[in-house]
């Protein structure tokens, strides 16, 4: 596997080759730390998640054209905000993940961002062409597995032996949608240890490999734990800064209480 690491305007670009494909892994450097992926095998490609900074997307637009890749789809699962960005590409969902990001809870995290952001923020939601069902499929050439979750859905490519989710970051705060949803997370996470992948890619870290899965296994268990002993909120997310002082995300926490103190 050789790595190179790429310093942009905005950005960071880490560009890996893996078994004869190519993964582009955008670090936007973004308020909300989000990552892009472009999924490449001979110049053929897929890009995984959108940005939603104006000044990313111009930036992304200006990497792909520069480096002559061809972007066949935009696959969209928790992230449909930044609509202008490869507008004459075809955008990708599945049925639960277009439900998510159009009314439920992907779009309600859109809704706040707009207020947060103002205009340096592309509020505008991608709409999907083209509705993928769960199982096997090949994309600009690079077969795929589609996996179903509770919001949206998960990607994993096995000729890369790598795998995509939503939150993963070994040292940062995730969002948990309480102990049901941190549950599934273990479960998910234990699946891919399973598995052996290589790489663990997700929205807002750059990739991980499984010795950061099992970190992240050990965080879920003992923020149940510190859930069920912590008086209210404010002594859940207090406990929750002496176990991780160095992590990063504290919004992210603080959403994560709110869901384990309704």
């Amino acid at each position: 596997m050789n790595r190179k690491d790429i310093k942009m305007e905005v950005g960071e670009m880490m560009v890996y080759d893996l078994n004869g494909y190519r993964l582009h892994a955008y670090n936007t450097k973004d308020a909300l730390s989000d990552e892009v992926f472009i999924v490449e095998k001979d110049k053929r490609a897929f890009v995984i998640e959108s940005p939603c900074f104006f000044n990313n997307i111009k930036e992304l637009e200006s990497y792909i054209k520069e480096n002559g890749i061809q972007i066949e789809a935009v696959l969209l699962a928790y992230h449909a905000a930044g609509g202008s960005f490869l507008k004459d590409a075809k955008k990708i969902s599945t049925k639960n993940a277009v439900e998510y990001n159009t009314k439920g809870g992907g779009k309600a995290l859109v809704d706040n961002f707009t207020s947060a952001f103002g205009s340096s923020f592309d509020s505008s939601l991608h709409v999907a062409d083209e509705i993928i069902e769960e199982g096997k499929n090949t994309i600009a050439g690079i077969d795929l597995n589609i996996c179903l979750t509770s919001d949206a859905y998960d990607i994993e490519i096995p000729n890369m032996n790598v795998v995509y989710t939503h939150m993963l970051g070994h040292d940062c705060h995730s969002i948990v949608a309480g102990e049901s949803h941190a549950d599934h997370i273990i479960h998910t996470l234990n699946d891919y240890i399973k598995k052996g992948y290589d790489f663990a890619l997700s929205s807002h870290y750059t990739p991980e490999d499984l010795k950061d899965v099992k970190t992240k296994i050990e965080y879920l268990e003992n923020l149940k734990k510190i859930a069920t002993e912590a008086k209210d909120k404010e002594d859940f997310i207090e406990k929750m800064k002496e176990s991780y002082p160095a992590y990063s995300g504290n919004n992210y926490l603080e959403m994560t209480a709110s869901f384990f103190f309704a």
